[in-house]
């Protein structure tokens, strides 16, 4: 399928460069099988959600990985950290600019701690190994939020508290993400706890969102692209919800493209029949024409164009539709991107 099928023009005043308050932003109502809009507020969602119904969030937390340094000429460094590659000492990481972190490179982080670049993966990917045990303790203190490159920060500057807040969602967890699952950032524990009354079930997963989410499509054509594989721990307790609200045909509602692609490609493991827990990678791209096996709605923000997560709304929602109800969120005036509104579909 060709990719600039699902392309669209975004005014650049509509990317969001801060959140709002928790639970006050917007959210667009997109009725699945006739794909009209209506335009609401996400403190409605409980509203529009219906006793049985079962949310699945994800509950990573994001990862403080981006982190500042100088190389020996004292030049400022970016080092993203992507993984851990051993105990804690080697990571897999991005640098930028590229050309300051070659192998052989010191790179210099405040508090005396320092990283050597060893090796440099033909997709420009480096590995660092650093001179003590990068602990979440240390990357608290030395790292920072990673916002993607369209929220437009002073490079090196200090976090500012409310980016390092807003970036995480109040059900976060382990630390294993370097992006946040956006769609889930839009809830507060009052929210929550108004789902719960109208008798919707909550169930969590976690995947562990990967630099990939940033990713641009650059391939004319979906078939020549692919995604990195991601990890996912879907707990027995939210296999055995699912299986229940399928057998029983009530709603399966995922919060975020991540929780939708962690669903159905278990789905579509040999073992998805067999209990217990389940740890698995996956590269699963969505694209129109997928069967999808488990979704009946589906909790997501406003994406990039041309991107795998647009193209995976497009998918549960027909392109046409999700595209027009794009060009009507611009006309109104709705917030896009990862601090921007929500959208609602099923």
């Amino acid at each position: 399928m060709r990719v600039s099928l699902f392309d669209y023009h975004l005014p650049a005043e509509r990317i969001a460069q801060t959140a709002h308050p928790r639970g006050t932003s917007r959210l667009l109502q997109l009725d699945r099988a006739a794909g009209t809009p209506a335009h609401r507020r996400f403190e409605e969602l409980p509203e529009l959600l219906c006793p049985g119904d079962l949310l699945v969030r994800n509950d990573v937390r994001v990862r403080p990985a981006r982190l500042y340094g100088q190389d020996a000429e004292g030049r400022l460094v970016e080092i993203f950290l992507l993984r851990r590659l051993d105990e804690g000492r080697r990571w897999l990481a991005l640098a930028r600019p590229g050309r300051r972190a070659k192998v052989g490179r010191r790179i210099r982080f405040e508090g005396e701690v320092a990283a050597e670049v060893t090796a440099i993966g033909e997709d420009g990917s480096r590995t660092v190994l650093f001179d003590r045990a990068v602990d979440d303790a240390l990357l608290s203190r030395l790292g920072h939020t990673p916002l993607p490159p369209y929220i437009r920060r002073e490079p090196g500057a200090p976090d500012r508290p409310e980016d390092r807040d807003a970036y995480q969602t109040v059900f976060a967890r382990e630390p294993l993400a370097v992006a946040a699952p956006t769609a889930g950032l839009h809830f507060t524990e009052a929210i929550l706890e108004r789902i719960r009354a109208r008798g919707v079930e909550i169930a969590d997963l976690t995947l562990a969102v990967g630099a990939g989410t940033f990713k641009p499509v650059t391939a004319e054509d979906t078939d020549d692209h692919g995604l990195p594989p991601e990890e996912v721990l879907l707990p027995a307790a939210t296999r055995a919800a699912v299986r229940d609200a399928k057998a029983s045909g009530r709603r399966v509602l995922a919060v975020g493209t991540t929780v939708a692609r962690s669903l159905e490609a278990a789905a579509l493991r040999d073992d998805a029949d067999q209990p217990g827990d389940r740890r698995f990678s996956t590269d699963l791209f969505i694209t129109p024409g997928f069967e999808f096996r488990v979704l009946d709605g589906l909790l997501t923000n406003f994406h990039l164009p041309r991107s795998t997560l647009l193209m995976l709304v497009s998918a549960f929602a027909g392109r046409e539709r999700v595209l027009a109800a794009y060009a009507e969120a611009i006309r109104e005036g709705y917030r896009f991107y990862s601090f921007g509104d929500a959208m609602f579909v099923a």
